[in-house]
């Protein structure tokens, strides 16, 4: 290593803040279906995503390839850059998680660098092949890949299991569902974690700590490991919330085809080095899943919200990065400046959270909002599967598997 500048230590460090946030935010991806449908406690579900996704950390670095030497030229990007590009994909984290909207993580630290470079070095400065090829055309694909396959496999599920025992059949799928979030953490880790890696890698390179075109060193991987681990223990229960109750109502069937198509998807993906959304992947598995059980629905006004939400991601989190370089490119002033207000407003945004907090001990309490026009006229017309007469599919599936247990939606 041959240099270590104070803005270089300010870029891991903020870069490590922003994998935490990453964490949190979408620990929803892995565990949200799996609490909601009673399989694990919440405690015990985050504990066990935080470990899978230390443990995905390590098994791949070409997702941190694509970010640290595909996404943007290397020459000419100053650590200033890779400073401003975090605060934008921060700001949106926080702001997503405090709405509970399952946005991308991923989108927002690619709309931030790309926002950064742009301001820094021009419109040059990014690669659009890769681009296109990498990040946008599988943000399109994926949750159509994960959703489709989900509501094929939830059909099938319901197939093969119509003439086994109900008990039975409901602890199998259980165990199956939480065996598939797991790996869908292994996954998440894998896929988001290296995209902290590669952040801190082309931070490196740029402040000359690095040859150009280096893998991520063991300690960049390491902890970019632990950040995202300590930040899914943490749990994002408002996007859990959403994820597990707003989209739809899931029964562990549908919840294990979920898991697995995506958990399918990313894995392949990360394989390919695409920067993938693990947050459009569950999302669209999740609704697939959700139509894939006959009489079962998706709130689309809740999807709709999520879809604006995708949309956004990459144009608003380029807009505050672009500003931020703009300020950082004052001087070393204007970086200070830059960083005292990224703090005070994570901590604003923190301070409303807590005018209505959601945790591990509410995150299944409440009923999910009313369901949309669209959602009533589906129902109307498509019946509702034998045995269901009007409780929610989550508290049908926690009664049939513990049928002297309070419902899914009361246990936690």
């Amino acid at each position: 290593m041959e240099s270590f500048s104070l803005i270089l230590a300010i870029v891991v460090v903020t870069a490590l803040a922003f994998d935490f946030t990453n964490g949190f935010h979408d620990t929803a991806n892995a565990m949200a279906t799996t609490i909601s449908t009673g399989a694990l406690k919440p405690k015990v579900a985050v504990a066990m995503s935080a470990v899978l996704n230390l443990v995905g950390a390590f098994l791949s670095v070409e997702v941190a390839n694509t970010i640290s030497k595909g996404l943007v030229d290397e020459t000419g990007i100053r650590p200033e850059v890779i400073f401003a590009a975090l605060v934008g994909a921060i700001l949106w984290n926080l702001l997503t998680w405090l709405v509970g909207l399952p946005s991308s993580s991923s989108h927002a630290l690619m709309g931030g660098l790309i926002g950064a470079a742009i301001a820094s070095a021009g419109v040059g400065a990014v690669h659009g092949d890769v681009l296109v090829t990498k990040v946008l055309l599988p943000a399109i694909a994926a949750p159509l890949v994960a959703g489709i396959a989900a509501m094929l496999g939830a059909r099938l599920t319901y197939r093969l299991g119509r003439k086994a025992d109900g008990k039975a059949a409901a602890k199998g799928y259980r165990a199956g569902q939480i065996a598939s979030a797991g790996l869908v953490s292994l996954a998440h880790g894998t896929n988001d974690a290296q995209k902290t890696m590669g952040i801190i890698t082309l931070a490196l390179v740029a402040g000359g700590a690095l040859a150009p075109d280096s893998d991520p060193p063991l300690w960049v991987i390491l902890s970019a490991g632990i950040a995202i681990a300590l930040g899914t223990y943490l749990g994002g229960w408002r996007i859990i919330r959403t994820m597990g109750k707003g989209l739809t109502d899931l029964q562990p069937q549908q919840g294990f085809a979920a898991q697995t198509s995506a958990a399918t998807v990313i894995l392949a993906s990360s394989h390919l080095g695409f920067s993938l959304s693990t947050t459009h992947s569950v999302s669209g598995a999740v609704m697939g899943a959700g139509l894939g059980r006959k009489g079962g629905v998706v709130r689309w006004s809740t999807a709709t919200r999520m879809f604006v939400a995708w949309g956004l991601t990459l144009p608003a989190a380029a807009l505050v990065a672009a500003i931020a370089e703009w300020v950082c490119g004052l001087g070393d002033w204007g970086t200070a400046l830059v960083a005292v207000f990224l703090v005070v407003s994570s901590a604003a945004i923190w301070k409303i959270s807590r005018r209505e907090v959601v945790d591990h001990t509410n995150v299944v309490d409440d009923e999910p909002e009313a369901a949309g026009v669209v959602t009533q006229a589906m129902a109307a017309v498509t019946p509702p599967p034998a045995g269901v007469t009007g409780e929610p599919a989550a508290a049908v599936a926690s009664s049939a598997s513990e049928p002297k247990a309070p419902s899914a939606t009361t246990t936690v």
